[in-house]
């Protein structure tokens, strides 16, 4: 038997590749499915099933692909409605693997079809468990995008979710390794570990949702204190999930067409294309296509292109590092960002030497900051999460969250300067770009953010620990 998690950081997900005497299960597989039909190849091997755990919100699945390209047969759990050919496991069904067992056991309360998957190995001892969102290293997956207009509120499925987790899953054995979806950094949960595997033992010691004297009441209320609004683009990626997409080979043949500079902004005119700028954020600063938004492929680009950009039929232009075009397509696909049309030849250097118009941003280090703070009392916005910024912030500084950034225009000064900072300087060149690309000019971006502030010794709020908010 050989059990295999394949991790992806940028998107915080954890796919799985399971195999036993020649036949192989992938449980919530990434849309680009090749390197599993590789890795089965090589165990000379075949994919039997694809497990879901549910219908995704925060990535598209390759379910589809996977499926059409091996013949394997897609699973999901009790109450699962999905629009294409799969088997709807009942609750406690098996599944034979080689010479191991898969059994499904419908743990609802994320979303009412989430299913974990227990593997019982050769000798029929319980191994493992596949819990998806149900189950978090350190949490428990949100009970709030599953809600239906009159029938289901999110403390209707918490309660659920109590269930399912006492009933199923903390009678098992302490033993049992816990293999969640997510990890640290995932907008699926509040408050996860950022190890991506556990004992259940240690779930149980450590995780809040898991405490034995814990009641009903006590822990809806937990689960849903200090919940941010969803991502708008969870219900759109839930609806690829459940009824197909187009194949990636389709989008990567498309989103890879190279662009002379004339050609990529006669598209970026013709189409009503954003231009999205995926380089690292000093080059950005340096110089940009005017009205470009920068989401870094080296931070959390697939999240925030799906929190800020939302729409995923938005078409999209790329401008790329040399040589990660076909990366950048890939990685907006995993969340369902289709639309890209090309990306730019050459790079920003060949927009440049083809004397094309473009656009900087000012940029400060932290000592220069806390000079112009002591002498001339300008504005500065944090654009960090709102429990970073209670646990210490700049004295005067305003939050203003770079997810909920649009909520916030109004409150930047249209006459005078002013100054943003995040934690390191990724997402403060985010809102950097996002305001200058709404006309916002008189800004300067603090290099760094609030690392390089701490250090320089501007006056902060006092100290709380995060875990006290």
């Amino acid at each position: 038997m050989k059990v295999e998690q394949i991790y992806t950081g940028c998107l915080a997900q954890g796919a799985y590749y399971l195999e036993s005497n020649g036949e192989v299960a992938i449980i919530d597989p990434l849309r680009e499915v090749l390197p599993y039909i590789k890795k089965a190849t090589s165990d000379n091997a075949k994919i039997k099933y694809i497990f879901e755990t549910h219908f995704h919100a925060d990535f598209v699945s390759g379910h589809v692909t996977l499926a059409k390209e091996t013949g394997a047969d897609i699973i999901y759990g009790p109450k699962a409605n999905p629009s294409f050919e799969a088997i709807i496991a009942k609750d406690n069904q098996e599944f034979k693997l080689g010479d191991v067992t898969i059994i499904a056991l419908h743990t609802p309360g994320h979303t009412m079809e989430s299913t974990t998957y227990l593997l019982k190995d050769e000798k029929g001892k319980d191994y493992a468990i596949f819990s998806g969102d149900t189950l978090f290293l350190g949490d428990v997956g949100r009970p709030d995008l599953a809600q239906k207009m009159g029938e289901l509120t999110e403390r209707d499925l918490a309660g659920f979710l109590y269930d399912s987790l006492r009933e199923k899953i903390m009678p098992l054995a302490d033993d049992v390794i816990v293999y969640p979806a997510h990890g640290a950094g995932s907008a699926c949960g509040k408050n996860m570990m950022k190890e991506t595997v556990d004992t259940l033992g240690n779930q149980k010691k450590m995780n809040y949702a898991l405490r034995k004297d814990m009641t009903k009441e006590e822990f809806i209320n937990e689960v849903i204190d200090g919940l941010l609004p969803p991502p708008q683009y969870f219900p759109l990626n839930v609806k690829m999930n459940k009824e197909g997409y187009e194949d990636i080979k389709v989008v990567l043949e498309r989103g890879t067409r190279a662009l002379s500079p004339k050609a990529f902004e006669a598209a970026a005119n013709e189409s009503g294309a954003i231009v999205l700028d995926v380089r690292n954020q000093d080059d950005f600063a340096a110089g940009h296509i005017p009205r470009s938004i920068f989401i870094g492929l080296d931070g959390s680009f697939a999240p925030w292109v799906g929190a800020l950009i939302a729409d995923v039929q938005q078409p999209i232009l790329l401008v790329a590092p040399v040589g990660l075009e076909e990366e950048a397509v890939t990685r907006l696909s995993r969340v369902g960002f289709d639309g890209t049309l090309g990306y730019l030849d050459g790079g920003f250097d060949a927009w440049k030497k083809a004397a094309m118009e473009y656009d900087t941003v000012s940029q400060v280090d932290a000592n220069k900051l806390k000079e112009v703070i002591e002498t001339e009392k300008a504005p500065v916005f944090d654009v960090r999460k709102e429990s970073e910024y209670l646990s210490e912030h700049i004295l005067e500084a305003m939050n203003t969250p770079l997810d909920f950034l649009n909520d916030h225009l109004a409150e930047f000064p249209d006459n005078k300067i002013f100054y943003v900072h995040c934690a390191g300087g990724y997402r403060s060149m985010i809102a950097s770009s996002i305001l200058k690309s709404r006309g916002i000019h008189n800004l300067i971006d603090v290099k760094d953010g609030f690392k390089a502030i701490q250090e320089a010794g501007i006056s902060l709020s006092k100290y709380v620990c995060p875990t006290t908010l």
